[in-house]
């Protein structure tokens, strides 16, 4: 019985490369102790067939507030725009669009409540879409810090440098449930909804790429290039459809690790999924840390794609006791 089919408590303890997690803290105790900001601001004008939204939320999710979005507009969730998920157990502000057409616009502040403030809207020539932002910027306060804390200055002093770009758990699901789907799809066939099928490809990939990292940081050659790198920079595989652009060593490498993840591999290929590649360390903008009594708070910026939670895990083990994946 190969692993992938013997797995279903999927383990996200990925080794850490800083000298490991000295102290534990309690984590999102309520949403102001996660605060992001979009690096992104849409040309905005005066006219066009979108309306550009600038809202802050607070315990919501993005999919959520898109549906408002929909239904006060009088549109299709399809015709709502983001530049990305946001978590729900935070304050987070973001843009989205609405495509109107000749539609009136509604009185948008209806929109404001004790979750949702609309911080300025005006228009737009195109649907706003994932993944075009430069990034997000983080606050972040760890609360009743327990442990080490000179050991985790050590590591803080080396975060700046770059930690391991981890997809952060919240990919993969609660307790691992788009891995379940993952794994049934990709070894039992079948079919689901399309929104399904869509977190179960997501996760999959995501769990081959932090495996391969996972490898090169046990191995501390994450940040080292190999013989083979398919550009500057380490990076892994994000699988799809395509020959794998790694070459010698890295290849060598990426084939054993994910050999006993065949099936995965084959699947994602057949959902039309074209080969990526994603960088194998996530380097940190900005980056800066204040202790405040028992209360670790930490400020950086972060490209698209990066998961907060990747360089957090290296600094102290997370007690999440928001119940939020």
């Amino acid at each position: 019985m190969t692993e992938s089919n013997s797995a279903q408590n999927w383990s996200l303890d990925w080794p850490r490369a800083l000298g490991g997690a000295a102290i534990t803290a309690d984590f999102r105790t309520q949403p102001e102790d996660f605060v992001v900001y979009e690096l992104a601001a849409p040309s905005i004008t005066d006219s066009g067939e979108h309306v550009y939204l600038h809202i802050r939320k607070r315990g919501a999710n993005t999919g959520w507030v898109a549906q408002q979005l929909a239904q006060l507009a009088g549109v299709q969730t399809r015709d709502i725009g983001f530049y990305g998920l946001k978590d729900r157990h935070a304050v987070t502000t973001q843009w989205f669009s609405v495509w109107l057409g000749q539609k009136a616009a509604p009185d948008w502040t209806a929109l404001n409540s004790g979750e949702v403030e609309l911080l300025q809207h005006g228009r737009g020539a195109r649907k706003l879409r994932r993944g075009e932002h430069a990034g997000n910027r983080f606050a972040i306060r760890l609360r009743n810090v327990r442990g080490d804390s000179d050991a985790a200055q050590a590591v803080l002093a080396q975060v700046s440098g770059g930690v391991p770009n981890y997809f952060g758990e919240q990919r993969f699901g609660r307790d691992g449930g788009n891995l379940d789907l993952a794994r049934r799809l990709a070894e039992e066939g079948g079919r689901c909804r399309r929104s399904d099928k869509a977190f179960a490809m997501s996760a999959a990939r995501s769990w081959l790429f932090n495996r391969v990292l996972a490898e090169r940081v046990r191995t501390g050659r994450w940040q080292q290039p190999l013989d083979g790198e398919p550009q500057e920079e380490p990076t892994g595989p994000l699988w799809g459809r395509g020959r794998n652009p790694a070459t010698a060593a890295v290849a060598e490498l990426e084939a054993e690790v994910l050999a006993d993840w065949a099936s995965w591999c084959d699947w994602l290929e057949h959902c039309g999924l074209s080969q990526e590649r994603r960088p194998l360390a996530l380097v940190p903008a900005a980056f800066s840390h204040e202790w405040t009594g028992d209360d670790l708070r930490l400020e950086f910026a972060l490209p698209g794609g990066g998961f907060a939670t990747a360089l957090l895990r290296e600094v102290a083990e997370l007690v999440n006791t928001s119940g939020a994946t």
